[in-house]
């Protein structure tokens, strides 16, 4: 995400872009749950994604790397 000039965070178009492959999670859940999956869920993922991976960024930049690591995911 780019930052704005003042300091905070600015929205781009990459913000809202879908990042989950629908037919794989669709096909996932269908498999384990026999269920179908709405089309709402899509974006709401992209953006737990998204959370993750800014965390992910900062730890990886707070620990001296340019590259995000498994490492820099944490589990909850």
């Amino acid at each position: 995400m780019a930052r704005s000039t003042s300091g905070g965070p600015q929205r781009d178009a990459a913000d809202d872009e879908i990042l989950i492959v629908a037919s794989r999670l669709k096909a996932y859940i269908d498999r384990k749950g026999g269920m179908k999956t709405s089309a709402d869920v899509l974006p709401v993922l992209s953006d737990l994604v998204r959370e993750a991976a800014l965390v992910a960024i900062e730890n990886a930049r707070d620990d001296g790397r340019r590259t995000v690591k498994a490492r820099d995911f944490q589990r909850r």
